[in-house]
Order: C-alpha cells, then sequence, then structure tokens
C-alpha cells in the first residue's frame, strides 16, 4: 500500500521541518532565502534535495560523505525564467518541446521550457517495495499554449531505505489533437572528481566517442581550444582520465551505440581513485542517444559523463535536419526512466569490469 501526501506551497518554511516519515527515512521541507521551496528526501547513508514546485529539479544529493553535484557560482536555487539563472543543480528535466543550444535559427530558450517551470501540482507518496521503505517525490504539470501544443509532464524522484541511489523518471503525455514535437534529455550534472576514470560501454575510437565538432554561440573559441577539439577528434580517450587543472571553454562528446546490457540498460561510470564513484544507467530503448559535457575553471567544475537524450543538444533546428526529433501522436505517452547515484568502491570494481567489458565487445 502507498500513502500519499499533497503538497503545498505553505508547507515549506525559512525554519526546516519534517514533514513524513517511514522506515529510515525522512522528508524535511524548507524554503531558502530566495523563495525557492526544497524537499530533503535523506536515510541512513545520505540525501537527495529536489524542487518539487520549479521543474522538480534536482538541486543536490551525497551519500557516504561524497557530494554528487557540480561545482557552481550558485550557493541557492533561484528564480529564473530559464535554466541559465539557476544553473548550479545536479540534474534538471531539459525539454520538452526543443531541447539544447538554440541556434540562429531557433526561438526557443536554452534548454527549452521545462527546467524552472512551475508545477501545477507536488506530492508525495511513502510505501514498501522489494523489503524496503520508500519516499518518492512527484508532480504534475500541464503545459498549453493557444493554438501550440498541449501535454502533462509527471515527473518523480524515488530514494528507498539505505540506498545511495535513486530513481529519476519523466512521463509526457500529448494531450492535443495535433502530434507533438518531443525532445528530452535527462540534464544530469555531477561534480568533476579530480583524477576519476569515465567508464563507458563504447570503445574511445573518434567513431564511437566522437567530440562536437561545431562551436556553440556561447562558446568564444580561440585558437587553443580549436587545436584541443582537434586533438580530441583525433584521440578521445585523451579526456577518459578528468586530470587537468582546467577545461575550459567546455567539451561536448557524443557516444555512438553504446552497449546495453541482457536487461537492455546501459551503465556509466566515473570512479575516483579512491575506488568509489557516481553511475548513471538507463534504458537504450528511452533514450537513443547518449551526450557528455565536462567543463573546469574557476567558477564552474562539472563532469556531466552521461547525459541521456532522445536527441543531440544543438538545438530544435539543427536536430530538426538530423532527425532527431520525436513526434507523439494524440494522446500518445513517453516514459523515461534512470538511476544515479554513488557506488562503494567493491560496487565500483564490478561495475568497471561489467562496462569495460560491455565497452570491448561493443
Amino acid at each position: 500500500m502507498i500513502a500519499t501526501i499533497p503538497l503545498t506551497r505553505d508547507q515549506f518554511t525559512a525554519a526546516p521541518r519534517v514533514i513524513a516519515r517511514i522506515g529510515g527515512l525522512t522528508a524535511t521541507a524548507r524554503r531558502y532565502p530566495t523563495g525557492i521551496e526544497a524537499l530533503t528526501i535523506a536515510n541512513a547513508r545520505g540525501h537527495v534535495e529536489v524542487l518539487p514546485f520549479m521543474g522538480q529539479m534536482l538541486w543536490d544529493a551525497a551519500f557516504d560523505g561524497l557530494r554528487l553535484t557540480m561545482d557552481s557560482q550558485f550557493d541557492a536555487p533561484r528564480p529564473a525564467a530559464t535554466i541559465i539563472g539557476t544553473y548550479g543543480c545536479l540534474g534538471f528535466h531539459s525539454g520538452l518541446l526543443a531541447n539544447g543550444v538554440p541556434t540562429a535559427a531557433d526561438s526557443h530558450p536554452v534548454h527549452g521550457e521545462f527546467p524552472t517551470c512551475a508545477m501545477d501540482e507536488a506530492w508525495l507518496e511513502l510505501g514498501q517495495a522489494d523489503g524496503r521503505a520508500f519516499v518518492r517525490l512527484g508532480g504534475r504539470r500541464d503545459h498549453v499554449e493557444g493554438f501550440g501544443p498541449h501535454y502533462r509532464a509527471t515527473p518523480s524522484v524515488t530514494l528507498a531505505d539505505g540506498q545511495a541511489a535513486l530513481d529519476w523518471t519523466m512521463s509526457v503525455q500529448n494531450r492535443s489533437a495535433f502530434a507533438m514535437p518531443l525532445q528530452y534529455m535527462a540534464h544530469l550534472n555531477p561534480a568533476w572528481l579530480d583524477g576519476a576514470t569515465i567508464h563507458q560501454p563504447a570503445p574511445w575510437t573518434p567513431e564511437r566517442t566522437q567530440v562536437r565538432a561545431a562551436v556553440p554561440a556561447h562558446v568564444a573559441p580561440n585558437p587553443d581550444y580549436l587545436a584541443l577539439i582537434g586533438r580530441l577528434a583525433d584521440d578521445p580517450a585523451r579526456m577518459r582520465v578528468l586530470d587537468m587543472a582546467d577545461l575550459d571553454p567546455e567539451q561536448v562528446f557524443y557516444i555512438r551505440r553504446p552497449a546495453s546490457d541482457a536487461e537492455g540498460r546501459v551503465s556509466v561510470m566515473l570512479r575516483r581513485p579512491q575506488g568509489d564513484g557516481i553511475a548513471v544507467s538507463y534504458r537504450a530503448d528511452h533514450f537513443p542517444h547518449l551526450v557528455r559535457w565536462l567543463l573546469a575553471n574557476g567558477d564552474t567544475r562539472v563532469a556531466a559523463f552521461a547525459l541521456p537524450s532522445t536527441c543531440e543538444p544543438e538545438g530544435r533546428a539543427a536536430e530538426t535536419a538530423k532527425g532527431n526529433i520525436r513526434h507523439l501522436a494524440p494522446g500518445a505517452r513517453a516514459d523515461f526512466a534512470l538511476r544515479v547515484g554513488y557506488l562503494t568502491p567493491a560496487e565500483a570494481a564490478t561495475l568497471a569490469r561489467a562496462i569495460d567489458n560491455a565497452g570491448a565487445g561493443a
């Protein structure tokens, strides 16, 4: 049986307060001085902090003493019309009508309309599954435009007792009488872990780990940057280990045809020299594309080593030209799910072997 608790904005106050408990889990509500509501779901190993009424963004997470979230200039979430105004989170839902960085041919905001949207409804679910208590944050957003798209989005975040990983989902239903274009990326922004190794189930060849050669509008290229792109295009394995003090401007890679396991799941991991790591896994049939974004400078350090997506992040016009736009028929629904979290050294060693073996045979 699952108990459901509706959430309202007035439950979130400056002083944090526990609003639900089950097993070894607590759900704590608070409001940042910036006015943004935050819900922290915690167990004995750590926590995940989510913004229930702002795109259900993953703001922060830490497990077994390791913070999973990127370093940025933002010490708190801020009211913002686009993700650029509050870019300090662990993850956001990029899309859904358009995704990525717009070009001169586009009119959509960067990473689409959803990342900072106001949710129409939010709730908690408390229950038991596979012998563990869990807390799930859910929400609903009806996006309606006059003479335009109409969809319902229902994201969720789930943390179970004793676990150091969370399940992150998004469901999108087209409620219009006309077909709906869909571009969606689960935009996870993990920490840049110095000296960490990326394990991916695909070869580190120029054909399978392809560096983005196109320079986006927000990047000011210089000769050193263009030369680095050339070197990475020839040998992308240069970025297998995060051993650079600085990587600025950003580098983006497209991981082509990553191998999946017997259950159809793709796993990617960032493993620290200490042996532990951060892992992302997802169903290959949910996300046909895998993108990587790396950036390290004095303001921002992020190793987005696995960005599962329905398309590449070059904006609507470019993705349309590539044939990467998915369309939902009237009434049709698309579901997306992934898991992201911390792995102990023993768990990371096991997964590294599995990923590397899959990559060698891919």
